[in-house]
């Protein structure tokens, strides 16, 4: 049995300015309340390699992996998948983007499952997963809304 999320916010703000925040990994420690830092391992053309560190939970353990996120513009896009997956068998995740009255779709789905060594089984993530996304799309779509009314502003 595998877990599956799907989860979808709508940002007011442009496509193109969603995107251009979203993806910029290197600002992932502002744009997201849970990780701590975020390593550039490697840039291949639309595909990164780099290291995610979370703060630590509430036991004090500080979770840390290696992710490979293909971007692509033009069907507004991104793959990626952990390399490093830790308690996982496997994860995968695909963001999309699309253009709806109000601003712009940002959609998470999250494919994976737990190995038999993981402190939680899949229901057990998949309601974890489910829960965090609401509270981290939320803060994305504070930041990137505040960002786009800046810009609309004339601020840059």
């Amino acid at each position: 049995m595998a877990g599956r999320t799907d989860n979808r916010i709508v940002i007011a703000a442009p496509r193109d300015l969603t995107w251009e925040l979203t993806n910029d990994l290197e600002n992932w420690p502002q744009l997201f309340s849970e990780y701590a830092s975020v390593e550039i391992l490697e840039r291949d053309g639309n595909t990164v390699t780099f290291r995610l560190t979370m703060h630590p939970d509430e036991n004090g353990t500080v979770w840390s992996w290696v992710s490979e996120r293909e971007m692509d513009r033009d069907s507004w896009t991104v793959e990626a998948r952990r390399i490093e997956t830790g308690p996982f068998a496997y994860m995968n995740i695909r963001w999309e983007y699309e253009e709806v009255p109000g601003g712009t779709s940002m959609r998470w789905l999250q494919d994976f499952s737990m190995k038999p060594t993981a402190p939680v089984d899949d229901a057990a993530m998949t309601d974890h997963i489910n829960r965090n996304s609401v509270i981290q799309m939320e803060r994305i779509r504070e930041q990137v809304e505040q960002r786009a009314a800046t810009v609309g502003a004339g601020e840059v």
